[in-house]
């Protein structure tokens, strides 16, 4: 069992938690929220902590970056969530970053902890 919390980030949901525009560059707005995980982390995390940013539609195709892993979701972001969390389920501890009602419920009944999208954005 790994003591690394990780840490996905569902990037649809965050990024679209705060109306600065997003709309006109969706990739662009992934990689400015990865490259923000890359610098900062996440806040109030001490501990190592491994971050996944999954990234769905328009946003596919984001590169991974030291520090942040990114995941293109070949469908639903929520499913690819869902299924990274069940893959180590019990294994080791999770934390899923997304406002999202019915995929907070689908991860918390694998055992993840959630936490909203204010949790990574400044």
């Amino acid at each position: 069992m790994s003591d690394v919390l990780l840490v996905v980030v569902d990037a649809a949901n965050v990024v679209g938690s705060v109306p600065d525009g997003w709309w006109r560059d969706r990739r662009g707005a992934a990689e400015r929220l990865r490259d923000r995980l890359a610098a900062d982390g996440v806040p109030g995390q001490d501990g190592p902590v491994e971050i996944v940013l999954v990234v769905e539609g328009a946003a596919r195709g984001v590169s991974s970056v030291p520090g942040v892993r990114v995941e293109s979701a070949a469908g639903s972001g929520d499913d690819h969530m869902v299924e990274l969390v069940a893959g180590v389920a019990g294994e080791r501890p999770v934390l899923v970053v997304t406002a999202d009602r019915e995929l907070r419920r689908r991860v918390g009944e694998l055992g993840a902890e959630v936490a909203g999208p204010r949790t990574v954005r400044s």
